[in-house]
């Protein structure tokens, strides 16, 4: 669960980025974040990884107080928010095996149960077959889903993705979609930033839109035409 209640954050050159957003995310939810550039879309985003503090109101996200947390906890709470960065950011020199099996090692995952857990993501992610891989020998896709998987690794009860589809075709972007529905039926909380409405209008899921810092449409099962905006 993820409830942000009341959040504001003034950066500090005096811009608000966030004025006042308060939703609730619940357990096992799928949910769209769109609006345009410089809506608040990425400060809500790294608020809620710990990346920027905020300035007033409050952030829980399974179990963690955003506005309390100390320091050394923030990496506990990122175990549970696995994050899919649009810039997929893979270890080039290292393979889509060894990619994967560095996350688990930076979280001092058990030894015995690496294999097996990499294994699993593959998988689920359809990559069973380029566990050898380099990055540079993958498509943007292939690359995009093994960022998935790594993001997958350590069993999070979120993940996060921020703009996933945004250097893919529109056909690979569906694909990508697809495979976080498919994520968020085995039980995970599912939270995509795009501003992709085409991509968004193709799925029947909730759909929060930001405007200047604040949400301005918060709609179950579809999505907001902010063209006509």
């Amino acid at each position: 669960m993820i409830r942000f209640t009341n959040v504001k954050k003034t950066y500090d050159n005096g811009t608000k980025a966030v004025n006042g957003i308060s939703m609730l995310i619940s357990n096992g939810e799928f949910v769209f974040l769109v609006g345009p550039s410089g809506s608040g879309k990425s400060t809500i985003l790294k608020m809620l990884t710990g990346e920027e503090p905020i300035t007033s109101g409050s952030i829980v996200a399974d179990g963690f107080d955003l506005i309390r947390i100390k320091a050394n906890r923030i990496p506990y709470l990122r175990r549970k928010l696995g994050v899919v960065f649009q810039d997929i950011r893979l270890i080039e020199k290292k393979t889509v095996e060894e990619n994967l099996e560095f996350a688990l090692r930076v979280v001092s995952a058990p030894q015995d149960g690496i294999d097996a857990r990499v294994d699993y993501v593959l998988d689920l992610v359809g990559l069973t077959d380029k566990k050898q891989c380099y990055p540079r020998e993958l498509s943007g896709g292939e690359q995009q889903r093994v960022a998935i998987a790594r993001a997958l690794v350590n069993n999070p009860s979120t993940i996060i993705a921020d703009e996933p589809t945004g250097n893919l075709d529109p056909e690979r972007s569906l694909d990508i979609m697809l495979l976080l529905e498919r994520i968020n039926k085995l039980g995970t909380t599912i939270l995509v930033v795009t501003h992709e409405q085409r991509l968004v209008d193709q799925f029947n899921k909730r759909v929060v839109y930001l405007e200047e810092g604040r949400i301005v449409s918060d709609q179950e099962n579809g999505c907001y035409d902010y063209e006509k905006k």
